[in-house]
C-alpha cells in the first residue's frame, strides 16, 4: 500500500512536470522553426488555383528578344496594355505591374501613361522603405516603422491605382504573413495584392471580404497554389501575337519578374525546395482576399491551458495504461489535434501545432522507459525472491529466456517430492543450549539446500527440523524423477559427513531420514488474499511424508511409482509394503542404496 502510495506520488510530480515542460515551451516559443514547418505541412496545402488570376512572365525568352529588362523603354508596357485592351469585350478586369516604375527613362514613359489612362484599370506598385529599429506605434505596440516610400514617376502614379509590393519574411524567409495597411505620415499604405482585389470588387460588383488581422495589423496568408500552378504566358508571346489576347477576358493579370535572374523570388510554405516568383506570392494573397481564407493567430492563453491540461491527463494514463492502449491514445489524440486545428485554420484563427505531439511523444516514449525499468526491477525482484527456493542455474536460465510466468491459483502438474528430517533432534535440543541448537539446525538446512539446489529442485519450505523439496516446479525440469533421488542421497551422504562434525565439537550427532515420492500434485499459490505461499498439495505430497516418516537414520526411503522411473539407474533395497497413516492401502516401498548418475 505505501509503495502504491509513493508510486502514485511520484507519477503526480511528473505530471505536473509535463505541465510546466508544454508551459514553458508554448510561452517562449522554443521550437517556432519546427511549428513553422509543421504549419507548412499541415495548413498550407494547395486547394486549387483560380482560373481567373493570370500572369505575364517577363522570363528569359521575353528578355532575349527584348534585351535584359533594365534597358527596356518604357513603350513595351504601353504596347502590352494596348494589346491587352484592344478589344471591349474581351479586356482583363485588373491589369496589375508588378514592376517598380521609378524616374523617368525616355519619351516613352508618356506613352506608358496614355495607355494605362486609356486602360482604367491599371494597379502599379510602390516600395516602402522601413527603419531599422523597433518604436512603439499609436497603440504602444513595438513595430518597425515605415520611414519612406519610393514611388513611381509621378505622371504615372496619377492615372494609376498604386500598392505597396513589399512582402514580410519570417526568420527562415519564408513569406507566411502579410500586413494589409502600413502607417507612413499619416496616411494609410494599401498592399498591392489589397488594391487589386478592391479594382476586382469593383469590375465584378461584389462586396469585400473583411481581412482578420491581429493587434500588430498582421494576418496569415493561406497560399492556393506551388510555383507554377497559376496560369503563366510569356509577355514576349502576347506582345508578337502568339497568344490571343480574348484569352484575359475578365481576368486579372498580373505582369512580374518570372525569370531566376530577377532576384524577384522568395520561399513560401508551398514551393518546398524551390522559389516562388514574388508575383506568384501576390496571386495567392490576391486568391486569398478572393477567397476569405487569411488566419490570425488565436488567443495564446486559451491555448496554453488547454494544451497544458491535454498533455498533463495523457502524461497520467500512459503511466498507468498497457503500452499499447497509450499508443493508440497517442495516435488519436495527434490525428484528432491536426485535424481540428485545420478546421480552426480554415476558418480564420491559426495554432501552433507541434508543441503538443512532441511533448506527448516525450511522455509517451518516458513511459515507455519507465515501465520497462520498473518491470526490469520486478522481474529481477522476482528473481531474487526465488533464488531462495530454486537452483540458481534455473534461476539463470529463466533471466535469459524472459519466461517465468506462474499460473496464479493451481494447476495440475506431475512432480518429484522429497521430505527430510532429522532423527534425535528432539533429544539433541533437550541437552544442549539454544545457540547450538540453532547453528546445529542450520548446518543442517544448509547441507538440504545445497543438495537440493545441486539437483535443480526448488525448496518449497522448512517446517521446524524437517525440509519439502519439489521437483519439476514451478518450471518445467528434464529427468525430475531421477534428479530428486540423487538429492536425497546427496543429502544422506552429505550427512555422514555433518555428524563427524557435530560429534568432535557437541559430542551429538544427528541422522536424516528422507522419503521420495512422485506423481500427480496441485501447485500453485495456496492462501488467500494477504498471505499466500507457493507450494504443492495432493496425496503424492502426503505419501512423501509419510515414507520420510517411516525412515530410519540415514535411509532414504522411495515409493513404487518412483522406483518404476527410475530403476535402472539406482539400486535398491526392497522393504516391502508398508502401512502409512492416512492411507486405506500399503504402499510398497524400496530402500535406495545407490544411484549411478553416469547413466543419466
Amino acid at each position: 500500500m505505501e509503495q502504491k502510495k509513493k508510486s502514485n506520488l511520484v507519477v503526480f510530480f511528473e505530471t505536473l512536470v509535463v505541465g510546466l515542460l508544454i508551459f514553458v515551451l508554448i510561452f517562449t516559443n522554443s521550437l517556432s522553426f519546427l511549428d513553422l514547418v509543421a504549419r507548412d505541412k499541415l495548413y498550407q496545402i494547395p486547394r486549387g488555383i483560380d482560373s481567373k488570376i493570370k500572369i505575364i512572365g517577363i522570363d528569359e525568352k521575353t528578355m532575349s528578344e527584348l534585351g535584359p529588362i533594365q534597358t527596356w523603354s518604357r513603350s513595351n508596357y504601353a504596347e502590352l496594355l494596348n494589346k491587352l485592351n484592344e478589344n471591349e469585350d474581351s479586356k482583363p478586369m485588373v491589369v496589375g505591374f508588378d514592376i517598380q516604375f521609378s524616374g523617368n527613362v525616355d519619351d516613352a514613359d508618356a506613352e506608358f501613361v496614355e495607355a494605362a489612362k486609356k486602360s482604367g484599370n491599371v494597379v502599379i506598385v510602390n516600395h516602402l522603405i522601413y527603419g531599422k529599429r523597433l518604436e512603439p506605434n499609436e497603440q504602444g505596440l513595438l513595430v518597425t516603422p515605415v520611414t519612406d516610400v519610393e514611388e513611381p514617376y509621378d505622371e504615372l502614379r496619377e492615372v494609376c491605382s498604386i500598392g505597396f509590393s513589399n512582402v514580410s519574411q519570417d526568420s527562415d524567409g519564408t513569406v507566411r504573413r502579410i500586413i494589409p495597411v502600413e502607417k507612413f505620415n499619416g496616411t494609410d499604405q494599401k498592399m498591392f495584392s489589397s488594391i487589386l482585389y478592391e479594382k476586382y470588387c469593383e469590375y465584378s460588383g461584389t462586396t469585400p471580404n473583411t481581412v482578420p488581422t491581429d493587434k500588430y495589423g498582421r494576418s496569415n496568408i493561406n497560399y492556393s497554389g506551388r510555383p507554377g500552378d497559376y496560369e503563366y504566358i510569356s509577355m514576349i508571346d502576347v506582345l508578337n501575337g502568339t497568344i490571343d489576347t480574348r484569352a484575359f477576358k475578365d481576368s486579372i493579370v498580373l505582369v512580374g519578374a518570372y525569370a531566376p535572374g530577377m532576384q524577384d523570388s522568395f520561399k513560401a510554405p508551398t514551393s518546398g525546395s524551390q522559389q516562388m516568383y514574388g508575383v506568384e506570392i501576390h496571386a495567392n494573397i490576391l486568391q486569398s482576399y478572393i477567397q476569405g481564407r487569411f488566419s490570425v493567430n488565436g488567443d495564446r492563453l486559451v491555448y496554453i491551458i488547454l494544451v497544458v491540461i491535454i498533455a498533463m491527463l495523457l502524461h497520467f494514463l500512459f503511466r498507468k495504461l498497457r503500452p499499447w492502449m497509450s499508443l493508440i491514445i497517442l495516435l488519436v489524440t495527434i490525428g484528432a489535434e491536426v485535424g481540428i486545428l485545420m478546421a480552426i485554420n480554415n476558418s480564420g484563427r491559426t495554432y501552433s501545432i507541434i508543441y503538443l505531439p512532441v511533448v506527448l511523444v516525450l511522455s509517451y516514449v518516458y513511459s515507455l522507459a519507465m515501465n520497462y525499468i520498473q518491470e526490469k526491477a520486478r522481474k529481477k525482484k522476482v528473481l531474487n525472491a526465488f533464488k531462495k527456493y530454486v537452483a540458481p542455474e534455473i534461476i539463470d536460465e529463466i533471466s535469459k529466456s524472459g519466461d517465468f510466468q506462474i499460473k496464479l491459483g493451481g494447476e495440475n502438474r506431475d512432480i518429484a517430492v522429497l521430505f527430510v528430517d532429522i532423527r534425535g533432534f528432539t533429544t539433541m535440543s533437550e541437552v544442549l543450549e539454544p545457540e547450538q541448537v540453532v547453528e546445529i539446525l542450520n548446518e543442517y538446512l544448509s547441507l538440504t539446500t545445497k543438495s537440493i539446489f545441486d539437483n535443480s529442485g526448488t525448496l518449497d519450505k522448512f517446517v521446524g527440523d524437517a525440509t519439502m523439496a519439489v521437483f519439476n516446479s514451478p518450471f518445467d525440469l528434464p529427468d525430475y524423477e531421477f534428479k530428486a533421488v540423487c538429492a536425497a542421497m546427496d543429502i544422506v551422504n552429505g550427512g555422514k559427513a555433518l555428524e563427524k562434525t557435530l560429534m568432535e565439537k557437541y559430542g551429538r550427532t544427528v541422522g536424516f531420514g528422507v522419503g521420495v515420492n512422485v506423481g500427480p500434485a496441485v501447485v500453485g499459490n495456496i492462501g488467500c488474499e494477504f498471505r499466500m505461499d507457493f507450494t504443492a498439495i495432493g496425496d503424492t505430497v502426503n505419501t512423501a511424508a509419510r515414507l520420510e516418516a517411516n525412515a530410519k537414520k540415514g535411509q532414504v526411503l522411495i515409493s513404487d511409482v518412483l522406483y518404476e522411473r527410475v530403476k535402472d539407474r539406482v539400486e535398491v533395497k526392497d522393504i516391502g509394503e508398508i502401512p502409512l497413516k492416512g492411507k486405506s492401502k500399503g504402499v510398497f516401498v524400496y530402500e535406495v542404496t545407490e544411484v549411478h548418475r553416469d547413466n543419466a
